[in-house]
């Protein structure tokens, strides 16, 4: 399916019977990095002053930034107004706010799924020409996703390693679970069409939830989970 990153010249409306994807680059002149860390809290410059490499460091900036900004702009406040709360694995929150979000990055890009009313969760990766993925499958993967990767040809493993991966990422962000949940514990499509296919939290849970495959860019794997029932619409952050 073929998705159009539109670039709005207004902020769009966000229905409940929507979910809002953004996609923004982490670039910016080393000049205007203080200015755009300016809406940044005291926690957040620690985290990002924990960076070695300026270039992580930039990005990290650069991407919670813009999660500042998007989200200020759907609530009507002020970037630096708003105070996050962590969950019990890291997943954040805006406490009293019917707004749910989550976002991810690699490779300088990061992508936000905005929803209201519903638990999102977005998983972005720029797939590594030599990795591991046999390995990492029989370690992490289910056995019927362990049997479906294997019966994919060899030119097309690697794509369907990153597609497993990805959605089972955002599906456990979308839970507010981490990897401890146990990657094994349910499975997921691997073809064109994302859907979750069984999990241990009971029959019903995959009708309780909808993927979708996201191609933010060339070369990038991405999938968005989201609670029940949703219409997607993707966006294009900037210029």
């Amino acid at each position: 399916m073929s998705i159009f990153w539109e670039k709005p010249t207004t902020q769009p409306a966000l229905s409940v019977q929507e979910v809002h994807v953004w996609c923004a680059e982490l670039i910016a002149e080393p000049a205007d990095v203080d200015e755009i860390a300016a809406c940044l809290s005291p926690d957040e410059f620690e985290r990002a002053d924990r960076f070695i490499d300026e270039k992580h460091r930039t990005r990290f900036i650069v991407a919670r930034s813009v999660l500042r900004q998007l989200l200020g702009q759907y609530l009507e406040l002020e970037p630096g107004a708003i105070t996050f709360t962590y969950g019990e694995h890291g997943k954040p929150s805006i406490a009293g706010a019917e707004l749910c979000f989550n976002m991810s990055h690699s490779h300088g890009l990061a992508l936000y799924a905005v929803a209201r009313e519903r638990q999102v969760g977005v998983d972005v990766e720029y797939p590594r020409a030599q990795v591991a993925y046999e390995r990492i499958a029989a370690r992490f993967f289910s056995t019927k996703e362990q049997a479906a990767l294997a019966e994919q040809p060899d030119t097309e493993q690697h794509t369907a390693f990153y597609n497993i991966w990805t959605r089972k990422e955002a599906y456990l962000k979308a839970r507010g679970d981490g990897i401890s949940a146990g990657l094994d514990t349910f499975s997921v499509s691997l073809d064109a069409e994302a859907r979750l296919l069984h999990s241990d939290k009971g029959a019903a849970e995959p009708a309780r939830w909808k993927l979708s495959a996201l191609q933010p860019a060339p070369g990038y794997v991405a999938a968005l989970c989201a609670a029940g029932d949703w219409q997607l619409k993707c966006f294009a952050w900037g210029a």
